[in-house]
């Protein structure tokens, strides 16, 4: 029988699918791509508003997932009241909750942005997942196509302030009224058809995936794909898939085009006629505005998915192509979408009240950046370290960090343990610009040594012996005790 202790059990040191650790580099180049953006949207007359992480379940209502599992899809628990709280499973249902709460306080039309994490009880996948961030900008309190054709400018302008250049990118808008008028005028109208309209709507999504013969299938019995999979079709017939088919195919060399064949498509339904007036006045406010279409487009193709989109919509789409880890070419896509909710406030106040807006897929877009090199590529510098050579002089040591930080210097003391070589090696691996020395010698005269980690490592690359390196003393100098925050102020100038 072995005599040796029992090891020490305890929790796994996991991270649960579908969720993210992130680490300085990344978190400071979100920062700054989130800042970016901000000014985009208060340059618009956006401002700013927090909701919180958790809403009634019941107030998120028809933007759950499945209506009829009220707490399937969505993180939810009971409070001490035993009232169902979840959390939010995008930043739009929660703003619509505020906006009921505050209506009377609130100038109207309002204009908010918001940015923060959601949360999706689902399955993870590449790609997918539970958390994840989302940038929100809205305007509530309009009818106005004005409205619409502004987030949409607002989206373009964004884009280009990222760094994505015109043509990389092109935000593409339809209007949900031509769609449904279609729908009804093809009798998929009414909420005993909402099952047929949705498998309309997800056929028409695949139509870059899939082309126009494979939303074809789709529209009708169903697809099967390359591996034997059988996808179940909307179920129409010949004369309504040719007429959505024909829908899809609307659009023509400009914005005048398309809309003329969008009016033959839909002749006869007044529903997306005036849809499609909505979006030849878009059309006309972008032009005013100077946003041609190498920047927003007209596309019937457009759908999103979500039933409470109730007049135009809009995708941000990256046309840009990459090559990904398996040297295959591809496109990011789409990055943000958004559109028009007029009944979305309703549910609060019992009266219809306008809305528009779109959302910006944090993530996809970092990685979109990182890609084109306008994310990530720095790096992240980190503080200056005073090292501890001396235990007894902590207190000095301390002196002079609380001297650099006054001074606007990022600093901090070694708080550890070790000697020399181990401090050092800390401020290697904390990214450290340079390290400041003070042993008894140093003392004596009344100085400190100041080490340039970053010339240091330049200067490191060309000397290959241990004598040349410890002769050559590379990137280090000596500055008088009582100036030597100017010095550090001085290198990291020039950095």
């Amino acid at each position: 029988m072995s005599d040796s202790p029992k090891k020490k059990t305890g929790p796994l040191a996991r991270l649960p699918r579908g969720f993210a650790d992130r680490g300085p580099a990344e978190i400071a180049g979100t920062n700054a791509m989130l800042e970016a953006i901000r000014k985009v949207y208060e340059l618009y007359g956006f401002e700013a508003v927090e909701t919180p992480a958790f809403e009634f379940t019941d107030a998120l209502g028809k933007f759950l997932p499945d209506q009829d599992r009220p707490n399937e899809g969505v993180f939810s628990l009971q409070d001490d009241d035993e009232q169902w709280l979840s959390l939010r499973y995008d930043l739009t249902a929660p703003l619509a909750r505020y906006v009921a709460e505050n209506f009377d306080a609130l100038a109207k039309p309002y204009r908010s942005y918001r940015a923060g994490y959601v949360f999706r009880n689902e399955k993870p996948g590449p790609g997918r997942f539970r958390q994840f961030m989302q940038f929100d900008a809205d305007t509530v309190g309009s009818a106005s196509p004005a409205a619409d054709a502004e987030i949409c400018m607002m989206a373009a302008d964004t884009m280009e302030a990222l760094g994505i250049a015109r043509g990389d990118f092109v935000v593409r808008i339809n209007n949900r009224k031509v769609l449904d008028g279609l729908l009804e005028a093809i009798g998929l109208g009414g909420d005993d058809n909402a099952g047929k309209r949705l498998g309309v709507l997800r056929a028409i999504d695949k139509l870059d995936k899939f082309g126009a013969e494979g939303v074809r299938l789709l529209l009708g019995e169903g697809r099967r794909d390359e591996s034997g999979d059988f996808t179940k079709g909307a179920g129409l017939d010949a004369a309504a898939t040719d007429r959505v088919i024909a829908f899809t195919a609307a659009r023509g060399a400009d914005a005048g085009a398309t809309l003329a064949n969008l009016e033959a498509v839909v002749a006869g339904s007044g529903r997306a006629l005036e849809g499609v007036a909505e979006l030849r006045a878009m059309a006309d406010l972008f032009a005013a505005g100077g946003y041609g279409e190498d920047r927003i487009v007209i596309d019937p193709s457009v759908v999103r998915g979500l039933e409470y989109y109730t007049g135009p919509v809009f995708e941000v789409e990256l046309t840009f192509e990459v090559t990904n880890d398996e040297g295959q070419v591809v496109r990011f896509g789409s990055v943000a979408g958004g559109g028009r909710y007029d009944g979305l406030v309703a549910r609060f106040r019992g009266e219809e009240v306008p809305a528009t807006g779109f959302s910006i897929g944090v993530s996809r877009l970092a990685a979109a950046l990182k890609s084109l090199g306008k994310l990530g590529a720095e790096t992240i510098v980190g503080p200056v370290v005073v090292l501890v050579m001396d235990r007894e002089r902590v207190a000095d040591y301390q002196a002079m960090v609380a001297e650099l930080r006054r001074a606007g210097i990022r600093a901090e003391m070694y708080l550890g343990a070790s000697g020399m070589k181990a401090q050092m090696k800390y401020a290697d691996r904390r990214g450290a610009p340079a390290v400041v020395i003070q042993g008894s010698n140093e003392l004596a005269a009344g100085e400190v040594m100041i080490k340039d980690l970053v010339a240091g490592a330049e200067a490191a690359k060309s000397i290959t012996d241990n004598a040349e390196w410890r002769a050559a003393r590379p990137a280090q100098f000596a500055a008088p005790r009582s100036g030597f925050v100017a010095a550090i102020a001085e290198l990291l100038a020039k950095r």
